[in-house]
């Protein structure tokens, strides 16, 4: 007699945000492609352009699902698909999506208004904000971890570094503010969760 007790397998979609964000900035990148470029310089990257313009306002949010190739958007989503289920499951889906947008509009907003001359696009900024906002998982009743501080110290720090002394394609300001934004979320989070 056979025993039909096997746990049955099934996908479960177990982080909405990350994956979803994951699955538009692919579909960016391959409209990208398909338009020869039209999608990614338009809709998914953020410039210094008139604000008559319609799509300047779409650019603010829409820059960091675009990606210049393939390399640069897996890069950027292995980790935030790394980041953002534990992220997820620690502060809730609502809040992981408001802090993506958070970001998006501070960094688009700063790169718009003082570097007219490049564009952005990207979600480096936001997996700096992932990684800073991941080190919050230990501040409870005021006490900040240590982690916390050496993630602070290593990441912004050595972008830091990279700014003032490596010249290369890479926006460490992006970078910066990401991280920025994580670590006042996480304070901003942290605080709204001890209330309850």
């Amino acid at each position: 007699m056979s025993n039909n007790n096997h746990p049955t397998l099934k996908l479960s979609y177990n982080a909405p945000v990350s994956l979803t964000f994951a699955l538009l900035s692919l579909a960016a990148l391959i409209a990208g492609v398909v338009s020869n470029g039209w999608t990614t310089t338009n809709l998914f990257s953020v410039y210094n352009c008139s604000l008559r313009d319609p799509l300047a306002f779409i650019r603010f949010f829409g820059h960091v699902l675009g990606h210049s190739g393939y390399e640069h958007y897996i890069n950027n989503i292995v980790m935030i698909l790394v980041l953002g289920p534990n992220l997820e499951d620690r502060f809730g889906s609502v809040d992981v999506l408001i802090s993506i947008l958070f970001t998006a509009f501070v960094s688009g907003l700063v790169h718009f208004i003082f570097f007219p001359g490049t564009a952005l696009l990207g979600a480096s900024g936001i997996v700096f904000m992932m990684i800073l906002l991941s080190s919050f998982g230990g501040v409870h009743n005021g006490v900040i971890p240590i982690t916390l501080i050496l993630v602070a110290i290593f990441y912004l720090g050595g972008e830091l570094w990279n700014a003032i002394f490596v010249q290369d394609n890479v926006s460490q300001l992006t970078h910066i503010i990401g991280g920025l934004c994580g670590t006042i979320l996480g304070f901003v989070i942290s605080a709204g969760r001890g209330k309850h």
